[in-house]
Formats: C-alpha cells, structure tokens, sequence
C-alpha cells in the first residue's frame, strides 16, 4: 500500500502489480517509453492504465501517430472489460497527431500541450515513437521533440506514457532512451514449448523499483503482471518461533514430534508412489481445520471428489470442516502455468482467508512449473518466508523416484534444504513381503525421535506401529534381519 506522500508523487497505474514494480506508481511529470517487439502488449497494458485513470475521474489524452481512423484502435480494445465507450470523448480525448508530424516536430509538440493544457490532462498516451522516427528519418529532431514535450508536460503536471516498437537492446542505443525518465522493457520468452511475456523496469528517475523481469499475462481484464516474489520477501528481522505444534491428530506420529510439528514451520513429506503421502497430508488438514484453524489443501493430482472419497475409505471425514469453511480444497492440474500464478493464488487466498495450515499435494510440479531452474531455490525459500511469516504452518509432499533401492537424494530438491523438517515415508522390502516404513531425518531446533517406525493403512485408518529395532537397512529400502529376527516378528 502506498502511503499518502508517495500516492501524491505518482499517478497510480490502476494496475496494483504494476505500481509495485514501479514502486508506486508512474512519478508525477515524468515521461515514460514502454518498449517492445510487436505483440509484446505494449498498446493494451498504456491504454489499460489510461483507461482506468480516466474512469477515475482523471482527464487522460489518447494520440495516435499514423493515419488510421480511431475506430481500429477502439475497436481492438473493445474487448477487454476495462474498456467503457461512456470514457471516449469527456474524460478520455483520442487525437491524431500525423498531420501535425508531417508539418515539424514544434507545430506537433505544440498541438500536443495545447490539447493536454485545454483539457486539464493529467496522463497522455502516444502510441508509436517509432512511426515518428520512421517519418522524420532525424534523430536530432526526435531528440528535441521529446525533450521539448517533457518539459510542456512537466508544466502542466501531466504525465507522458509512450510506445515504441523496439527491443529493449536496440532502444538503448537511441536518443529516445535518455531523453525519457524511465523505461519500461516487455518482452516474450520461449522456453520449450511455452512462450511467456515478461515485463522489467529498466529505469525510473529518482524512484526505487522492484528490479528484474516478472511474468505478464494478458487475458480479458487486460493486463495482469505477477512480481517475483523473490524480490519481496518479509523481513524476519522480529521472527520469533512459537513454541507451539500442529499435530496430525495421530497420536503415535505427534508423539515422535512432541506434539506435531512445530508451528509456523516448512515441512517436505517426502515418499514412494502410493505410499500414503497424500492420506497423511490429508490427516494434518483435517485435524488443522478441526481445532479451528483455517486450513488450505492444494492438489496437483486429485480433484475434491476423489481426494474426498479416498480420505473416507480410511474414516477420515471432512465433511463438516468442508461446510464450515475451515478447511478448503483446492485442485491445480498440472498444465503449462507459470509458478507466479500458482503461488500468487494460494498467497492471495492465505490473505484473504488468515490461513494457518497449509497442505501443498505435489512439490515436484510445483517445482517443474519454475521454468528457470536456477531460480528454484531462491524461490522457495522466499515462498516459506513468506508463509512463516504470515503465520503459516506449511506441508509440502513430494514423490522420491525409486519405490525401493539404495539411493535416498534429495540433492535436487531446494525445500528439503530450505525447510526446517523433513519426514521420509519409503517401502522396504524383507523376506519377500513389502512394508511401509516413516522416519523423521529432521526437525529444526526441536525434539523428536529418529527410530524408524513400520505403519499401516487400512480401513481403520493410519497406524503407526513399534520401531523396528531388529532389522537393519531399512533406509536403502533392502532391508535385513538381525540376529534371526524379520519384521513382523520381534522388534
């Protein structure tokens, strides 16, 4: 939120997302050039904040710069929900400068202020430097118009939003680029078969910014753009852990942790396929959302229904929490969305609801949806930073790849390194039967106990058994009797 100072130095966007990476908004009098390839989004994200500055009751001009009638421009707009035609003419003026182009840099210039000054603009969009260019073929005389019309604008408390069809690489290299106040790159990437729009303040004059590219989608409200949130983690400078758990509601697993996890803590479940990694992630939920704590379960694999209907084959019953609005599922199929989405929903339902248990069913697509996997680690630990801090007590599950063998590596995988517990389901296989066994191989700054435990899943639900003491090898998933004794028998 911008305070009351910074809300009178800028003209917000009507953007919020945008106004974060602008640090609050576009600086009052400043001129600012959106830069980018043909179809970048360049036209829809400026007439998108004019637009709605304009139903804010703020005077905005609109001027094109070619020799097509207006009716094609309204007409492309017309679509997105933040078009509203009752703006077109009182509040939104559209003007075509071509003719005054073709006469000279000062004849345009002049009309432009004139039109801003007469109508008490506070915001005007020129859509296409680059036809200005092309028509003069002059950089001196560009170079002037552009300086000259800062500083008109800058008089009458108005400020400048511009677009040109550059790439950011080769704008650097014009006059335009130090001519304006600030520069705003859009760009879109290619990384297998996904292509994503991406949007970086290059520069803003005299104004802190969120650095960086960040992910841009444009849909039928228009513009939605997605800050890193890398680039606004929560200090934890006055973080204090709180001594209290969050249990499973399975007496025998809250014993092994005192109690359950600790509160506001991350944890990784991770296991075999089938193991029961979902079941016990459903256990934390439900009894979450029995004590009264608003409880989120977000699912990769499983929609409700059959999410709902596994958890009764075991008695697990969250009917009533459902209808309450304690507890609340969420399904997420995995297709080709950015992890800014993903997060940026469940961060915005946290919010909305103050949740305080959070189940994410399915790390691994999660961390697929990252499509930079240098940027995985710092990721995911800004995402646990962000849900300590907001007073979330965090379960990730996550498929290891072997059923049973020797190798245990969770070398790939930044929350098992990040996150403060991490409890290991696997099958091990003795004497030609196969059994489920748990171990707890940590728990920050807390007690608990490390003897592996066999547990079972049937009709009556989770159990955690005795540990077993008389085999060993059980972490490699080959597991071998000591002194004569199989599991099963005397532990």
């Amino acid at each position: 939120m911008m305070d009351d100072s910074n809300r009178r130095q800028c003209l917000e966007t009507g953007i919020p997302s945008f106004d974060v990476l602008l640090g609050g908004g576009i600086p009052r009098r400043q001129t600012l050039i959106v830069a980018g390839n043909p179809g970048c989004g360049k036209t829809i994200l400026c007439s998108q904040v004019a637009f709605l500055a304009a139903a804010r009751g703020l005077p905005v001009v609109i001027s094109t710069v070619t020799s097509e009638p207006h009716d094609k421009l309204v007409d492309a707009l017309s679509g997105f929900s933040f078009f509203r035609r009752e703006l077109l003419g009182e509040k939104l003026f559209l003007m075509s400068t071509y003719a005054s182009l073709k006469k000279g840099a000062k004849e345009a210039r002049d009309l432009l202020v004139h039109t801003v000054r007469e109508r008490g603009a506070k915001l005007l969009f020129i859509d296409g430097l680059r036809a200005i260019r092309d028509l003069w073929q002059d950089e001196a005389k560009l170079r002037e118009f552009l300086y000259e019309l800062g500083i008109g604008l800058s008089a009458t408390d108005c400020v400048g939003l511009f677009t040109t069809e550059y790439p950011l690489e080769k704008l650097m290299a014009l006059p335009e680029a130090t001519t304006v106040d600030g520069i705003v790159s859009l760009s879109v990437n290619t990384r297998g078969a996904r292509r994503q729009r991406r949007v970086e303040v290059v520069k803003l004059r005299g104004r802190p910014h969120l650095p960086g590219e960040h992910l841009m989608r444009i849909g039928t409200e228009g513009v939605e753009i997605f800050p890193r949130i890398e680039t606004q983690v929560p200090s934890e400078q006055d973080f204090v852990p709180k001594r209290h758990r969050a249990g499973f509601g399975l007496p025998e697993l809250d014993g092994l942790m005192d109690g359950g996890l600790p509160v506001q803590s991350t944890t990784l479940l991770a296991g075999s396929m089938g193991i029961g990694k979902t079941l016990l992630a459903a256990h934390f939920a439900a009894e979450g959302a029995r004590r009264g704590e608003k409880t989120l379960f977000v699912s990769f694999f499983e929609p409700p229904a059959a999410l709902l209907a596994r958890a009764k084959r075991i008695g697990l019953d969250v009917q009533e929490e459902l209808t309450s609005g304690a507890l609340t599922l969420v399904h997420q199929p995995p297709a080709e969305v950015e992890a800014d989405v993903l997060v940026d929903r469940i961060l915005r339902e946290v919010t909305r609801q103050g949740i305080q248990r959070l189940v994410i069913d399915g790390l691994t697509e999660l961390e697929l949806s990252i499509a930079d996997p240098e940027r995985r680690r710092t990721f995911l630990a800004a995402l646990s930073v962000h849900l300590r801090t907001a007073g979330v007590t965090s379960l990730f599950t996550k498929e290891v790849s072997k059923i049973a063998g020797t190798e245990l590596d969770f070398s790939d995988t930044p929350i098992a390194i990040l996150g403060e517990n991490l409890l290991l389901l696997r099958y091990v296989e003795l004497r030609g039967r196969i059994h489920r066994i748990m171990s707890i191989l940590k728990m920050r700054d807390s007690k608990y106990d490390g003897n592996l435990r066999e547990f079972e899943i049937n009709d009556a639900g989770i159990r955690v058994l005795a540990p077993m003491r008389s085999v060993e090898g059980l972490l490699t998933g080959q597991a071998r009797p000591v002194g004569g004794s199989a599991a099963g028998e005397s532990r």
